[in-house]
């Protein structure tokens, strides 16, 4: 099976909004139910689990229920941190599946998300046994001691920009969270990073800029403009 565990824990001060950043509405839907839409209409996802902000479980479910969002079987509480939310949806979702089911990390605030993102995710997951979504990396990359002067560059051509979904089994994500609470690991923002800290080998699966990740209030702005550009498109 393949599951998609979408992280809505966080509250998102950036925003600067009064509601979690992925509840805002955006032309009458909120952010998160256009998360959902993305995996509820991909052939090839069976369920989706959401990792939800303390507070917003009912709301959750009513939009789901609204918009129609059959696939969704679980709702888990957040943790104090990104690396607890993730620990606590995938101990939920080990709790009827197998270690050998799929699953596939993202983030409730990148609701731009394409089928084609998710298709790639599963065949390289299904080739190697993981997958990270990567962009390349355009810009020249400077390194610096102080955030302030750098007098290094980095070449950007060795860098790849991670997104989301970060798609792994099951069995390797409880292994790998038991142990990182055993290490004393507890702050590690990305599945990427945790596995690689770990020893696995990480396999890259094709991304896009306008997988966007809705971080600032120009961010949302960006998204109102693509949402804009793929309704035109879909009136050609």
């Amino acid at each position: 099976m393949n599951i998609a565990l979408i992280i809505a824990g966080g509250v998102g001060a950036r925003m600067h909004q009064s509601i979690p950043k992925q509840f805002i509405n955006v032309d009458d839907k909120p952010v998160i139910v256009y998360t959902m839409e993305c995996f509820q209409n991909h052939p090839d996802i069976d369920e989706i689990v959401v990792v939800c902000v303390e507070g917003w479980h009912e709301i959750l479910k009513a939009y789901a229920k609204q918009f129609n969002i059959t696939k969704l079987t679980k709702v888990v509480p957040g943790g104090e941190t990104g690396q607890a939310s993730i620990r606590n949806g995938v101990y939920a979702i080990a709790e009827d599946h197998d270690d050998e089911d799929f699953v596939l990390i993202h983030d409730a605030i990148r609701p731009m998300l394409s089928t084609d993102i998710i298709s790639d995710a599963l065949v390289t997951a299904r080739k190697y046994g993981n997958s990270v979504v990567t962009i390349p990396c355009p810009e020249v990359m400077l390194y610096s001691e102080d955030g302030k002067t750098s007098t290094k560059n980095i070449d950007r051509d060795k860098l790849k920009r991670t997104q989301t979904p970060q798609t792994f089994h099951l069995g390797d994500l409880v292994k790998v969270h038991k142990k990182a609470l055993e290490m004393g690991i507890t702050t590690a923002t990305a599945s990427a990073s945790l596995f690689a800290d770990m020893g696995y080998t990480i396999y890259f699966s094709q991304g896009s800029e306008k997988n966007l990740k809705l971080t600032t209030p120009d961010d949302i702005d960006i998204f109102k403009a693509l949402l804009k550009a793929k309704r035109a498109d879909w009136m050609k």
